[in-house]
């Protein structure tokens, strides 16, 4: 296993919501192609992303 983090992929629905998906990958590219295979409206609407944000930093600074 390589080195997995954990990814927020957040993007704008049709009706203009703010909407996540999160990921384990090993980039924020990995992160994006796993949202486009999952999600549908991601795969249709690739542009409707906008953040990716790798949370590992988050998990390590709450484990203090």
């Amino acid at each position: 296993m390589n080195n997995l983090k954990p990814y927020t992929v957040r993007y704008r629905s049709f009706d203009n919501v703010r909407q996540e998906n999160c990921f384990y990958a090993s980039d924020s590219f990995e992160a994006r192609m796993l949202a486009m295979e999952f999600n549908k409206y991601i795969h249709d609407h690739p542009n409707c992303i906008d953040l990716i944000r790798c949370e590992e930093k988050l998990l390590v600074d709450s484990k203090l």
